[in-house]
């Protein structure tokens, strides 16, 4: 006899053989790609023969900043927060040993707060989150010094390599050369009796203060607004600047397929002319010599909107008396010096009735013929400063301006113009006032605090504001 317990038994057996039967029918999910994730460097570092030292007791700057590129690009949700696109553990192995005998490593600032373990010249990191693309990514940099068993041309290189599951690494190699090619610039001067308008004949010049010599030098000249390169030598290009952008360059990239020597100097075959505009002042010339083979030439033009010169080739030419110490990393020139600028303020004389609010309008101008630009400040504003006529009050102030209710105030309202200003710029700076106490012949004034240099007219710097002057208006 079948009891009703056997039948449970032998209906559940059979639903458990379709549930098999219907899962094994169901594709197989595909397996979850790793993500592609590659580290980040330099290809290779120019180990210097004179490096620049760092502060006492500390590593110089990293010459190597590392970092893992994920695909994509950071983007953060509604409040502002990015999330990692990966979790898990991970480990990034920096192999140095191929340096041994050629540079000291310190891997100190390798690996963030967390640091990485080392032993000898192989260090190791671990970490948890990716983010996509390479922002916020970073690995942290190695600083590289010769040592007294250092010399030119030594070799070796950094293996970077890194595993983690679920992700597929791409590891990078960053060469490395001892005392290879290091170019200086000549440092110059203002020529005497250089004025705006005149076009500097530059002698430029560089120094291989590297053990090594190469083939193929680039030189780069660079200069702001009042600042022209006409000549357009056939191996140059040329870059000009944006006439919109007030703080932009224009620069030219001339191209030297030449051999050059370790611990020599090189100038060129004729004077870079450098031409200045009437109304230039303090404008900024620098240019830099640097070694660049001719298959990377391509990579530097790429950067800008280069013209090639249809003019008569540069060329290098040998300096055997070049003194070394006349050279340094940087060239630049601040000039002309000697160009002025007129810098004018106007007041007004009205007339208004006690209760009354009157528009006020102090001017502004620079009547050239130069620019002021503080192109080494960054854009810093110049102020001058209004004193009210008595017995007003303001009820409305320009944009710019404000009170200057704070002790060592120079007046009651300090206004801002930003710089550039332009060799013919104006300006209109109006205030509301109004009248609580009618004064005859009630005197303010705007002006500036003190004569800023190369001002070439201070008569013209404060302008009266009269209400209710006394005779005619």
């Amino acid at each position: 006899m079948i009891t009703l317990a056997a039948v449970r038994r032998t209906v559940s057996a059979l639903a458990l053989a379709a549930l098999a039967a219907g899962a094994l029918a169901v594709p197989a999910q595909a397996q979850e790609e790793p993500l592609p994730v590659s580290v980040t460097g330099p290809d290779s570092v120019n180990l210097s023969l004179h490096p620049e030292p760092g502060e006492p007791g500390e590593p110089g700057e990293p010459q190597i900043e590392l970092g893992l590129r994920a695909p994509g690009e950071p983007v953060p949700d509604e409040n502002g927060v990015t999330y990692p696109i990966h979790q898990g553990e991970y480990t990034v192995t920096v192999d140095a040993s191929s340096l041994a005998g050629v540079a000291a490593v310190n891997f100190s600032r390798l690996g963030g707060w967390q640091g990485c373990s080392v032993e000898g010249l192989v260090a190791t990191c671990r970490g948890y989150e990716i983010y996509a693309g390479r922002d916020y990514n970073d690995l942290g940099g190695i600083r590289l010094d010769v040592t007294d068993e250092s010399a030119a041309g030594d070799v070796g290189s950094i293996e970077v390599t890194a595993a983690g599951e679920g992700l597929a690494f791409t590891g990078h190699t960053v060469d490395v050369l001892v005392g290879g090619p290091e170019l200086q610039n000549k440092q110059l001067a203002e020529p005497e009796g250089f004025k705006a308008g005149d076009t500097f004949q530059a002698p430029l010049s560089f120094h291989n203060v590297g053990g090594l010599g190469g083939k193929g030098v680039v030189l780069r000249v660079s200069g702001t607004r009042g600042i022209s390169l006409p000549s357009t030598f056939g191996n140059c290009w040329y870059d000009p600047r944006d006439p919109h952008d007030l703080r932009g360059w224009s620069s030219a990239l001339c191209v030297f397929d030449s051999e050059f020597a370790g611990g020599a100097s090189y100038g060129l075959s004729a004077p870079f002319p450098v031409g200045t505009a009437g109304f230039a002042l303090y404008d900024v010339m620098s240019y830099s010599f640097s070694a660049v083979p001719a298959d990377k030439v391509a990579d530097l033009l790429a950067e800008g909107d280069y013209r090639a010169g249809t003019g008569p080739e540069l060329g290098l030419v040998r300096l055997p008396d070049a003194d070394p110490a006349g050279y340094t990393k940087y060239a630049e020139m601040d000039f002309p010096t000697k160009n002025t600028f007129d810098l004018d303020l106007t007041g007004e004389r009205l007339r208004a009735r006690k209760g009354q609010t009157v528009p006020v309008d102090i001017g502004f101008a620079n009547h050239g013929p130069a620019w002021l630009a503080l192109l080494r400040s960054g854009g810093e504003p110049i102020s001058f400063w209004v004193d009210l006529p008595p017995g007003t009050t303001v009820a409305t102030a320009p944009e710019g301006c404000r009170a200057a209710s704070w002790e060592g105030a120079e007046g009651d309202y300090l206004c801002n113009i930003d710089t550039p200003i332009l060799e013919d710029a104006s300006r209109t700076f109006t205030f509301g006032l109004r009248v609580d106490e009618v004064i005859r012949n009630a005197t303010g004034r705007a002006f500036f605090a003190y004569t800023m240099p190369n001002e070439g007219n201070p008569a013209n710097d404060s302008g009266e504001i009269v209400l209710n002057p006394r005779g005619r208006h």
